[in-house]
């Protein structure tokens, strides 16, 4: 009887040890340490590879080079640089990007809406100005161009150049299209429109 009470107890002291070993939680595949690391090698390697729109625009008429456009479907199809293709960000798959870009040897080149001034409405500034910047810290800007640029490298596109430039939207050396051409619409509630006219 006592040996019986003895091993209930245990099997009663175990039994919460077996349900949390029962209930383990697999780790999600997010691995920041290795992803710091690709930043550093990333850096380098985009620092060289960081153009000026004229520069831009000669390397997009090379045959076989690809402008890429990763903002959302609705921002790029109101409007974009002509001859852009498009890839959602948040859809960037080894197998989508295959798809778009079968060959590594692609020259691709990217941009983002903190490359345009003058239409906050299609092209919206990613910046954040911390709260304490009445004590002149910095903005933080959080243009896509950099994670688009180190996720093609991570996926293996080495051949990426990034325009370097801010352009204002009626520079006449820029060509855009999409159903928001012709002027930047109506801006979003509480944005006003900056014009260099």
């Amino acid at each position: 009887m006592k040996r019986t009470i003895l091993l209930f107890i245990l099997l009663f002291l175990s039994i919460p040890g077996i349900v949390r070993a029962q209930t383990a939680v697999t780790k999600a595949r997010v691995d920041y340490d290795a992803f710091e690391n690709l930043v550093k090698e990333v850096k380098e390697h985009r620092e060289k590879r960081l153009v000026p729109l004229d520069e831009f625009l000669k390397l997009s008429s090379d045959s076989g080079v690809l402008v890429l456009d990763t903002r959302s479907d609705e921002m790029y199809n109101r409007k974009h640089i002509k001859g852009a293709v498009h890839l959602n960000f948040s859809d960037f798959t080894q197998a989508n990007l295959a798809r778009l870009i079968p060959s590594f040897k692609t020259k691709v080149l990217i941009y983002c809406n903190n490359n345009f001034e003058g239409d906050q409405r299609n092209f919206a500034t990613k910046t954040v100005v911390p709260a304490a910047a009445l004590k002149k810290v910095k903005p933080i800007t959080l243009a896509l161009n950099i994670p688009t640029y180190i996720n093609l490298y991570g996926y293996g596109y080495r051949n990426v150049f990034e325009l370097s430039e801010l352009v204002h939207i009626d520079d006449p050396r820029l060509q855009l299209e999409g159903t928001g051409v012709g002027g930047p619409g109506p801006s979003p509630a509480g944005v006003t429109l900056m014009s260099k006219r």
